[in-house]
């Protein structure tokens, strides 16, 4: 019998009885760690483990924002839920380009993405309103989504 990580069944445990909202911000989360992750790996000196670190990571940021992307629901989300499709999208492939390229520079923009959104959606769950300062940040969510 193997003894699991304290951590790792604390976490499967909160998986299991999180809220539907909670899980969004769970994922959020994730990706933005993967993300802090992959960045740590270009200081990392070692060609092999600094490449293994940067496409492992971001790898699985790209498997969370597939996630986020199949949970949408386009046809009940309206005209939201199709510009975080495209800003999904627009996302996974800044990401797979900085790992071909091995480059921070779009993992650095994806990041500054994830944390509005993660922010957004914390507050919304807390009740918050979004101020109206917040929605030219939004705003600039869509161009980044079209470009």
């Amino acid at each position: 019998m193997s003894l699991r990580s304290p951590w790792n069944s604390y976490r499967q445990v909160a998986m299991q009885t999180a809220a539907p909202g909670q899980l969004v911000l769970m994922l959020f989360e994730g990706a933005l760690r993967s993300l802090d992750r992959a960045e740590h790996g270009f200081a990392i000196e070692d060609p092999s483990e600094a490449n293994q670190t940067i496409h492992n990571n971001l790898q699985r940021a790209q498997d969370i924002l597939h996630e986020l992307n199949m949970a949408l629901n386009i046809e009940e989300g309206g005209q939201l839920a199709s510009t975080l499709r495209s800003l999904y999208e627009y996302m996974d492939g800044k990401l797979h380009e900085s790992n071909l390229r091995k480059s921070s520079e779009g993992l650095i923009e994806v990041r500054k993405y994830l944390s509005t959104l993660r922010n957004a959606w914390s507050d919304m769950l807390q009740g918050k309103h979004l101020a109206q300062n917040a929605v030219p940040s939004i705003s600039n969510l869509r161009v980044a989504a079209a470009a």
